[in-house]
C-alpha cells in the first residue's frame, strides 16, 4: 500500500508540474526515477495514463480518471494526518520557503523560531528578488510584498506594509528635499529591477520618471548606497523601519503615498494544506502581526498592489 501511495503521488505531481524533470525536483528525485515509477504505475495498472513527448505531457482518458481518484485518496490521507497531527500542533517534514533578499532578514529569526517550536521539522529558506515557479520548485510558500496579478496561486494576507522614499540626511543636506513628486526628476534616484525600472507610481495613479547614476537587481544592495548617501531609494517600510527609527534616514514626499503592498504568503493551490504549511501561515500571520505593532508599521490609506 505504501508502494502504491508513492506511484500516486508521483503521478500526480508529473501531472501538475507538466513534465517529468519539473516533478523530479519538486519531489527532491531524478528525472529517471519519477519517469520509472511512472512507467512502473502503467505496467502495474495495465494501462497507459499518460501521452509523452519531447515538449509536454497530456493524459489519456484513463489517467485523467485516474488523476481525479488519486487527487481523492490523497486528500483525504492528508486529512487524516493533519486531523492527527492537529492534536498535538506538530509540524513534519521539510518545509521550503522563498522570499525576497531584503525581507529574509526580518523573516530568518522567525523561521528559526518556528523550528524550535517543532523539533520533527526541516525548513529550507530561499532568498531571491526571482520570481520563481512554486511547483516545479517544490516551494512551499513564497512570502512576497503585494499580491500576483492572474495567477492560480491562493494569497493570504501576513501582514500590513507600505512603501516609501526615504535617503540619508547627508544626501538630503547636500541635494535638498523634493518638495512634490515632479522634484524627484531633478535628484539621484537608485533605482532596482532586472532590467531596473526607472519610474515610480504613486497611489492617485501618478507615474513620475526616476533615474541617476547606480541601479541594482535587489534591494540589500539599494539600501546600502541610500545609506551611505547615494540617493533616494524607494523601499518597503519593512525594509527600513528600524534605520529611519535611529535617524540613518529620513522619509520624503509623505503626503505623497504610494499604493499599497501589504505582505502576502503565496502558495499553490490545494485542497487540504499539509500540517506544516498551515502551521507557518499561522505562525508568520501572528508574529508578522505583533512585530508591524511594535514598529508602528500600517498601511498607508490608499488602495492597491504593486
Amino acid at each position: 500500500m505504501a508502494d502504491t501511495c508513492v506511484e500516486m503521488r508521483t503521478f500526480v505531481q508529473v501531472v501538475e508540474a507538466g513534465s517529468l524533470a519539473a516533478a523530479g525536483r519538486s519531489l527532491g528525485l531524478s528525472t529517471a526515477v519519477v519517469s520509472r515509477r511512472l512507467a512502473g504505475l502503467e505496467q502495474r495498472l495495465g494501462t497507459r495514463l499518460v501521452h509523452r513527448s519531447t515538449r509536454n505531457l497530456s493524459l489519456t482518458d484513463e489517467g485523467a480518471r485516474y488523476r481525479q481518484r488519486c487527487e481523492q485518496i490523497l486528500a483525504d490521507i492528508e486529512t487524516a494526518e493533519a486531523e492527527a497531527l492537529r492534536g498535538t500542533g506538530s509540524a513534519v517534514g521539510v518545509l521550503r520557503i522563498t522570499t525576497t533578499v531584503a525581507f529574509a532578514d526580518r523573516l530568518a529569526p522567525l523561521l528559526a523560531r518556528f523550528a524550535g517550536e517543532h523539533p520533527t521539522l526541516s525548513i529550507h529558506l530561499h532568498a531571491s528578488d526571482d520570481r520563481i515557479n512554486l511547483v516545479e520548485d517544490g516551494i512551499d510558500l513564497a512570502v512576497r510584498f503585494g499580491r500576483l496579478a492572474e495567477s492560480s496561486l491562493i494569497a493570504k494576507r501576513l501582514a500590513p506594509n507600505r512603501r516609501v522614499i526615504c535617503a540619508a540626511p547627508a544626501y538630503l543636506r547636500a541635494h535638498g528635499y523634493p518638495r512634490v513628486i515632479e522634484d524627484l526628476a531633478s535628484h539621484r534616484c537608485i533605482v532596482m529591477g532586472e532590467p531596473p525600472v526607472g519610474e515610480w507610481r504613486f497611489a492617485d495613479g501618478r507615474n513620475v520618471r526616476v533615474g541617476g547614476r547606480l541601479s541594482c537587481n535587489e534591494g540589500r544592495t539599494a539600501h546600502q548606497w541610500a545609506l551611505a548617501g547615494a540617493g533616494l531609494v524607494l523601499k518597503s517600510i519593512w525594509d527600513v523601519a528600524d534605520d529611519l527609527a535611529a535617524g540613518r534616514l529620513v522619509t520624503v514626499l509623505d503626503r505623497a503615498p504610494m499604493p499599497v503592498a501589504d505582505i502576502h504568503a503565496l502558495y499553490a493551490h490545494r485542497r487540504h494544506l499539509a500540517p506544516r504549511v498551515r502551521l507557518c501561515l499561522d505562525f508568520l500571520q501572528r508574529e508578522l502581526g505583533e512585530l508591524a505593532v511594535r514598529l508602528g508599521i500600517e498601511s498607508a490609506p490608499a488602495s492597491g498592489v504593486s
